[in-house]
């Protein structure tokens, strides 16, 4: 049982109320067992069948109680998996875009998506099919074994030792299981995260004449997780097979049994057929659980992923969370301050510093250049601005004010994120630049399309802006969909804009082009620009110079140039015409 499961929201009281079901359910097979074993015997004796009706009768409508019961229950579960599922699929959903841009490259977006699509679906079979068989496994065998102590000890004692084989049986699958099911999500993620990027970079492989030779890697990975499939189908059948082979073996011994004891009379037959009716009752629940487990565990281990993903710390300050005091609502304005103090971030506990002691204090509107070789910290800097990222040191506050989990929520609502490679929805072009303004009127949109140099694209689709792009939908070149998140932009009154290395996929024209589109976009804006195209320097009010995780230099392009220090080497060492 996943031990998170009583943890779920609604959980206990479908719990009982499964509980005192089963307890009816329990009743009734041993009801209908009594009947039809007394009717039997009757007839076995000679007994007229018209004298028999009521029994049978009473026979039929416990039979009919103890289905509709199980029918009752699978209706419950499954209303609580739909719901819970929908509900953890929400909290995943609003803990990703609290963790960000960097937590979804790290886990991988092809596994990202599979989980909350697939994984989700799974999670509901799991909670839909554990909930019943928890409560039978926990009333019913234990129910029918009082029950046939009392009628017969000699069977009680058989079955009472043959079940706990049958549990160690189970636990010997289950381990086994665990480590194929484990290799198998290993496997899928790795077949998600491939197909993700070998879709991504379908393009650039026909444009490189790569594509063909890319088939025998899709064909290596999909074979891996053909291998893993194949392994788990293998161990889930054998395991089926053993369970159900060792329950006959069981119920045969206690038939064989009764039998003895039947011929030499020391046995009534009503309570022999009793015992016999109610044996293979008391192995079904866990063999049901057996049957159910392999088809349930990926749903487990997808809702433990789900966990997992919520429980991810985010940037708290324990200050705040112990005294629990209020918080004022975040702004962004010409007179804001904004601090970094002693910043450092690792990735890995004892890994190196992408970040080390870096300390900010910027106030007011501004542009801001972050630079610096590959690895030099740009990307992760970018992140604990935007509140993606939580220091493994120092703290980051706005005016005055250290930003924790929920502070943080209330940043990003003031900023604007422009990765390199932004994310284009399956919709129409207007509801994509309508990412941070859901509720824009349509002359803004063409405001912001305008703005945004994509006037030309939109003319030229058959349905202009209301034509649908992304996935099954018209694609879009690298350029085009930077214009869309600068058109997102334009159309957002966010004071604050985080840029990622924007334009570091396009070719030079294009940037160049861009680059007459954003500069606009920036006037009374405080923007953070992180690249390594070193031409946008001079158009910035402040540059950030970064080196092995550290701050190296910062001030103006004039004063840093001056200087000839790190700025200026990486001016020469590029040459990109900066003066």
């Amino acid at each position: 049982m996943d031990r998170n499961l009583l943890g779920y929201k609604g959980i206990k009281p479908i719990l009982a109320a499964s509980l005192a079901l089963t307890l009816a359910q329990s009743l009734s097979i041993i009801l209908l067992a009594r009947w039809l074993a007394e009717a039997l015997s009757a007839l076995f004796a000679g007994e007229p069948l018209h004298g028999q009706y009521n029994k049978l009768m009473m026979f039929l409508g416990a039979f009919l109680v103890r289905h509709i019961i199980g029918f009752i229950q699978q209706k419950m579960s499954y209303a609580f998996a739909e719901r819970t599922g929908a509900d953890l699929r929400q909290q995943v959903m609003e803990k990703l875009f609290q963790l960000g841009p960097r937590f979804a490259r790290q886990e991988g977006t092809g596994n990202l998506v599979t989980l909350i699509l697939e994984g989700t679906s799974k999670f509901r079979n799991y909670l839909e099919l554990i909930v019943p068989r928890m409560a039978g496994m926990a009333l019913i065998p234990w129910i029918i074994l009082a029950y046939i102590f009392l009628q017969d000890i000699t069977s009680g004692i058989i079955l009472i030792l043959s079940m706990p084989i049958l549990i160690a049986f189970l636990i010997l699958v289950g381990l086994a299981a665990r480590k194929t099911t484990e290799k198998q999500m290993d496997t899928y993620r790795t077949l998600s995260n491939h197909f993700v990027d070998s879709l991504r970079g379908l393009e650039t492989l026909k444009l490189l004449g790569q594509s063909r030779e890319h088939i025998g890697s899709v064909a290596r990975v999909s074979d891996r997780y053909r291998s893993a499939t194949m392994r788990t189908l293998r161990l889930a059948f054998l395991s089926s097979f053993s369970l159900d082979f060792f329950t006959m073996l069981s119920v045969a011994v206690v038939a064989v049994g009764l039998g003895l004891r039947l011929i030499s009379g020391d046995l009534a037959l009503v309570t022999g057929l009793t015992v016999l009716i109610l044996a293979p009752e008391y192995f079904l629940p866990v063999r049901m659980v057996g049957a159910d487990f392999h088809a349930t565990l990926d749903g487990k281990e997808a809702g433990a992923a789900m966990r997992s993903i919520i429980d991810e710390p985010l940037n708290e300050d324990a200050d705040d969370v112990k005294t629990g005091r209020e918080k004022s609502e975040l702004h962004w304005t010409a007179n804001s301050r904004l601090i970094l103090s002693n910043v450092g971030v690792r990735h890995q506990q004892e890994g190196p510093h992408s970040l080390q002691n870096v300390s900010l204090d910027l106030q007011g509107m501004g542009k801001i250049g972050i630079i610096g070789a590959s690895g030099a910290g740009k990307s992760s800097l970018i992140d604990v601005l935007g509140g993606f990222l939580k220091p493994s040191e120092g703290f980051m506050a706005v005016d005055g004010r250290r930003l924790d989990s929920s502070s943080l929520a209330e940043w990003r609502k003031r900023i604007t994120y422009i990765p390199q490679h932004p994310f284009i929805f399956s919709g129409t072009l207007a509801d994509n630049i309508r990412f941070y303004a859901p509720d824009a009127p349509d002359s803004d949109v063409e405001r912001a399309v305008a703005a945004a140099g994509l006037k030309e694209l939109a003319q030229s689709l058959p349905h202009g802006v209301q034509e649908t792009i992304g996935g099954g939908g018209r694609q879009l070149s690298g350029g085009q969909g930077q214009r869309v998140a600068l058109a997102r932009a334009f159309l957002s009154e966010r004071p604050v804009i985080l840029l990622d290395e924007p334009t570091a996929h396009l070719d030079i024209e294009t940037e160049y082009e861009l680059k007459q589109t954003m500069l606009p976009l920036f006037e009374g804006k405080l923007v953070f620009l992180a690249t390594h195209r070193l031409h946008w320097m001079p158009d910035m009010d402040l540059i950030i110079v970064l080196e092995g995780g550290q701050l190296a230099e910062i001030g103006t392009h004039e004063e840093l140039l001056s200087r000839k220090g790190a700025y200026y080497e990486l001016i020469e060492s590029q040459r990109e015409g900066v003066h």
